[in-house]
């Protein structure tokens, strides 16, 4: 049987892409060659927005209770807790589990396959895999990640950035008790570290620069962070993601979709990249259930307005002579802080 939509790439965002579009009835094939839990360097922190959409399509991932964001550059602190209701830290890996095991219960067919080429008419698109077969649907979402095959072979990667411009991640984690129920983001001369409890004995530590980026020698340039993990044994190799900054012509080339970070991507620097992929996985399954991909296009832009924007003005603000004074400044102004931090994590 011809499948309504076929979702390439069995990360999150894949994996909530099928759920969604069980749950709206369609018949889903998820293409996706890993098998078994999913790891991405990330910082690991669900927003309560993130958490709340997680919920909805019945996930609720073991975690630790997030209550808020934190800025810290030694001399200055400003924190906001959450207003309404909780985030969560959840180890990627775990999010992943539950999630497959949700996809799975919805009766989502899984194939363990490369997708190699990719072809469409007015009325489907025909993928070709690793396996030598071939997967036909009226509808394709790809969700297979910042370096999207789909997205080159639909022909829409977008310009690519300037190599001194790039920045990348690190994430490992340490056996450590949390200290704090916020995520705190230390910033350092050249690097941001975000800090997240992701379980009752561990927190991980995710780093955001430029090349060469040491996730050791960053900690190690940051006092309080070296001060609280020094003699902590890491539980996790450094795992790396990058270049973050992904680009992409249109969310759409005839029948196929792009969602999560094959659509395009600014920086991890404002945490909310889950909330905003969650919120594409259901813009993308009600676009193909309207069979219109204008309506994508829209809904993508206004999920993803407030991060594109206060994205890129945080990272250029990181870039220039004002990185020292983003802490100090947000410490003056606690209460644009935390709007800022509400409007995002929503």
């Amino acid at each position: 049987m011809k499948p309504h939509v076929v979702v390439v790439g069995g990360g999150p965002i894949g994996l909530a892409c099928a759920i969604e579009a069980r749950i709206d009835g369609m018949d889903v094939v998820l293409v996706e060659p890993r098998v078994g839990p999913i790891d991405k360097a990330c910082g690991e922190g669900l927003m309560p927005g993130a958490l709340a959409a997680l919920h909805r399509i019945g996930v609720d991932p073991h975690g630790r209770r997030l209550d808020g964001i934190a800025y810290l550059d030694g001399a200055s602190r400003v924190e906001h807790r959450f207003a309404e209701r909780p985030g969560r830290g959840v180890r990627r890996t775990v999010l992943h589990q539950a999630l497959a095991e949700r996809a799975a219960e919805l009766g989502a067919h899984r194939i363990h396959a490369k997708v190699t080429a990719l072809s469409q008419t007015a009325d489907g698109v025909t993928l070709t895999l690793s396996t030598g077969e071939t997967v036909e649907a009226p509808w394709v979402i790809a969700a297979d990640g910042l370096h999207s095959p789909v997205r080159r072979m639909a022909g829409l990667d977008g310009r690519a950035q300037a190599a001194q411009r790039r920045r990348f991640g690190l994430r490992k984690h340490f056996g450590v008790e949390p200290w704090t129920s916020l995520v705190e983001v230390h910033w350092s001369h050249g690097a941001e570290a975000y800090v997240t409890p992701v379980d009752d004995r561990t927190v991980g530590v995710a780093v955001l620069g430029s090349r060469p980026l040491d996730i050791d020698q960053v900690i190690a340039g940051i006092p309080e962070l070296a001060g609280r993990l020094d003699g902590v044994p890491s539980v996790s190799d450094p795992r790396g993601a990058g270049p973050l900054l992904q680009r992409a012509r249109s969310r759409s080339a005839g029948r196929v979709l792009l969602a999560g970070d094959a659509s395009g991507y600014v920086d991890a620097l404002t945490g909310e990249g889950m909330r905003v992929g969650f919120a594409q996985a259901r813009a993308s399954v009600a676009a193909v259930r309207a069979g219109s991909t204008e309506q994508y296009e829209r809904a993508w832009r206004a999920t993803t307005r407030d991060f594109r924007m206060l994205t890129s003005a945080l990272v250029l603000a990181a870039r220039s002579s004002f990185r020292p004074r983003i802490v100090p400044t947000a410490a003056r102004r606690p209460e644009l802080f935390g709007s800022i931090v509400e409007r995002l994590s929503h």
